[in-house]
């Protein structure tokens, strides 16, 4: 977590002192145990919520303007309440824009203006929700502030909606959900379709999720993620021969499926839609694994993910593959595998304490020696949702 005095120094740095209260609230990145590109499906997910995060700093101030700044880049702007538009040269600022613009089209009107600044440890472009992050804690701290209810599934719908069509990203609900509603030691088991979720302790005793950041920049997401959506949605509309109602493809059974794919005609279609079906009931059978105490068989699906996101799914890439192909060569790993949209960003690990700084160094030299790239390597512990702190 932060340190929130020299945040605060740096707030009044930034946009002096006076004697309204700075309130500080926090919302954590995430990361996806397993249930990888079944979200927009769907379909079943299991993410969990990290320690780590955006920490903002948030003070009323008595215009109409909105102050963005933060303390990962030397970048900082006013805005007028009553002209927020999208604008590609504000960058990271549209995130926080977008939800304004969303509170507003919902019918809220700002009392105050208010100067923000944010603190991100989220490494950028690694898959870990920096996005959804800055959108929760946005929206969560005006809210807060302006003293309007702040239901954390209404926030992670507004979040997301926001993302999609102020920030043209069309992204599903999971990152939002997970960052919004995210509990300590608790994972999310969360059905895209209806948002009906449960919260499943996530006891690994001696053994730790290790996220291990390939350091690759996610360039091809955007245009591959549409190209998978429109290939899904092609699924969809083939297997409506069998099942006239059919309108996401989470919406099947791995039986179902399985006794109707000849009905998808191309080859690459239907291993898109295989490895949703399959990826869903992964998930159903990861938390069967959980409940028994069974790591070892968890770590079996988080394999079995990987590589149906690689051979079926197609968004793996290099350095991804090389990184989990070396950590499951090391004594004490239970699973490896990518988390987040792929082509880069980030692999989650169920790796034994005792082997951790074994793996680091292990893992980190294959990687390199693979691809000419550092990793970084991030033991990490599942913790709360939004929240403010002071």
């Amino acid at each position: 977590m932060a340190n929130i005095q020299a945040l605060t120094q740096q707030f009044i740095q930034q946009y002096g002192e006076n004697e309204t209260p700075i309130s500080v609230f926090h919302a954590p990145g995430r990361v996806n145990l397993i249930g990888e590109h079944t979200d927009y499906n769907g379909g079943y997910v299991f993410p969990a919520a990290l320690t780590f995060g955006t920490t903002l700093l948030i003070r009323k101030r008595a215009d109409h303007q909105l102050g963005l700044a933060t303390t990962n880049f030397p970048s900082s702007k006013q805005f007028s309440l009553d002209s927020i538009v999208f604008d590609e040269a504000d960058d990271w600022m549209n995130y926080p824009k977008g939800i304004v613009h969303e509170l507003q089209e919902t019918g809220v009107s700002f009392k105050n203006g208010y100067d923000l600044l944010y603190h991100g440890e989220i490494p950028n472009g690694a898959g870990l929700s920096s996005s959804a992050s800055i959108e929760v804690v946005t929206a969560y701290a005006l809210l807060t502030l302006e003293e309007l209810p702040t239901d954390t599934v209404k926030i992670a719908l507004l979040s997301q909606k926001s993302e999609n069509e102020f920030n043209g990203v069309k992204c599903g609900i999971m990152d939002q959900f997970a960052v919004a509603n995210g509990k300590k030691d608790h994972a999310i088991l969360l059905m895209c379709d209806t948002l009906e979720y449960d919260l499943i302790p996530f006891q690994s005793g001696s053994y730790k999720l290790v996220i291990g950041n390939t350091n690759k920049r996610r360039g091809l997401v955007d245009s591959a993620y549409n190209e998978r959506r429109s290939q899904c949605d092609q699924a969809v509309e083939e297997l409506k021969a069998a099942y006239p109602d059919l309108t996401l493809l989470g919406q099947l059974t791995l039986e179902q499926f399985n006794a109707s794919k000849h009905l998808i005609k191309e080859d690459v279609v239907r291993n898109r839609a295989q490895h949703v079906v399959e990826e869903i009931d992964r998930v159903l059978q990861s938390i069967k694994a959980l409940k028994a105490d069974d790591l070892a068989q968890f770590g079996q699906l988080m394999n079995g993910s990987h590589d149906s996101l690689r051979d079926l799914y197609e968004v793996t890439g290099a350095e991804l593959d090389a990184m989990v192909e070396a950590a499951r060569g090391v004594e004490g790993v239970l699973g490896s595998r990518m988390t987040g949209a792929g082509f880069g960003g980030c692999t989650v690990s169920l790796v034994h304490e005792d082997s951790i700084e074994r793996f680091k160094e292990e893992v980190g030299r294959k990687y390199t020696e693979a691809t000419g790239l550092t990793a970084d390597f991030y033991v990490c512990t599942i913790g709360n949702g939004v929240e403010q702190l002071v």
